[in-house]
């Protein structure tokens, strides 16, 4: 069997490796242009493809057959070559039923707020419609550009149904959540990053947030179903959207100067084979130390630069990323390290702290000491979990392996 996914771009999609999880089936990336959407849909050299951004409305007058949901939504985003007869459909429905469940919301009886008015979205009205919801309100771009958005801010299920957010553009947010004081969940369809800015802010609200993964992986499943008329187990769907967190997450190492970041991420590296960069270091590629920026310029420049440095570190997936010992004093660098990064804080006592070449850790026992004290909310503020520091730093990465695990 050969199998597409197809959009206009395609960076950093998580299909492929989904659907190799799920069959055995040829699936690769095909990034077409509109006036070369027509033939290749006209040539059906495939068996079956997945439709994203922007083609799914598009591919419906070159089918066949459309199946009721879809004709319903007026979406396809999976189409099956059945002896040359193109059939659409759209598994982005069973996804966002199961985005629901993820959420763990009621749509019955709410008032939904759904942000776009692209295929996506009205998939996802279409669903919240079948659930019961007591109102749908869409938010359009133009909605948010000329400021009329207090008529959506009662809304108790807010939906991202937008790009706004997606890599490489990260930090961006669609709409201000803090404005929707009755919003009980937000579901946004974005997957990577892992945590949009949007999402991220619901969490500092308290909302229960959840992103887009579960309900790709479970379309996915849908979509292999329909490839190889087979049923796949629904477990399937945890596992596999498990093991992609865990392979593109970054592990991102934070604590006090000195207290082994560096060595100990090298080593977390190797051992899981990913990449590894040190903030220090690829600020140093631009042409001064960190040590030179701050004795020049001062803490508050090299802070600036420290915070460009570590917003492109932390958009990679899969990596391991050391930070400086200061980074958690700027609160911006929270959303930066949470977009993607699990966050471990390397506990060392102050006794084994280097602190050659560290102009904010020098000066005796007594500043260290007050540095610590001043930062160590900060790095539990931060981190996701701790990791002691032990007598190498061979043995504290085997150590944050099992935490991490």
């Amino acid at each position: 069997m050969k199998c597409f996914l197809i959009a206009k771009k395609l960076s950093h999609s998580f299909s492929k490796p989904i659907h190799n999880a799920l069959s055995d089936y040829s699936y690769e990336y095909k990034e077409l242009l509109e006036n070369e959407l027509e033939d290749f849909l006209e040539e059906r050299d495939f068996d079956g493809i997945n439709v994203t951004i922007p083609y799914k409305t598009a591919v419906m007058e070159y089918l066949d057959e459309i199946s009721p949901e879809a004709e319903k939504i007026g979406a396809v985003n999976t189409i099956v070559n059945k002896g040359g007869k193109l059939c659409g459909y759209n598994t982005d429905y069973y996804g966002f039923c199961y985005m629901i469940k993820e959420a763990e919301s009621e749509i019955s009886g709410k008032d939904v707020a759904v942000i776009g008015k692209g295929g996506a979205a009205k998939t996802i009205v279409c669903v919240c419609e079948d659930m019961g919801a007591k109102s749908i309100s869409i938010i359009t771009r133009e909605d948010i550009n000329s400021g009329n958005m207090a008529r959506f801010y009662n809304a108790q299920i807010v939906v991202n149904a937008t790009p706004v957010g997606m890599y490489p553009n990260t930090g961006e947010s669609a709409v201000d959540i803090t404005h929707f004081k009755k919003c009980e969940a937000l579901l946004d369809v974005i997957y990577n990053p892992a945590k949009t800015k949007l999402i991220l802010d619901a969490e500092k609200m308290g909302i229960k947030a959840v992103n887009g993964l579960g309900m790709l992986v479970a379309q996915a499943k849908s979509a292999c179903e329909l490839f190889t008329d087979t049923k796949v187990p629904d477990i399937k769907i945890e596992e596999i959207k498990r093991k992609i967190e865990k392979q593109t997450k970054n592990i991102i190492l934070i604590g006090m100067p000195g207290c082994g970041k560096s060595s100990v991420g090298k080593e977390l590296a190797r051992l899981l084979e990913r990449p590894f960069y040190d903030s220090d270091d690829e600020i140093a590629k631009k042409g001064a130390s960190p040590k030179e920026l701050i004795e020049r310029f001062g803490e508050a420049h090299f802070r600036k630069i420290e915070s460009d440095v570590l917003s492109e570190l932390c958009k990679k997936s899969g990596c391991v990323i050391a930070t400086g010992g200061g980074a958690i004093t700027v609160m911006e660098n929270y959303d930066i390290m949470h977009q993607n990064g699990t966050v471990l804080y390397i506990d060392r006592p102050l006794g084994r702290l280097d602190t050659k070449d560290r102009p904010l850790s020098a000066g005796g026992t007594e500043a260290l000491k007050a540095l610590y004290e001043k930062r160590a909310p900060l790095y539990k503020k931060f981190a996701h979990t701790e990791v002691k520091s032990l007598e190498t730093y061979q043995k504290t990465a085997q150590q944050a392996i099992k935490i991490l695990e």
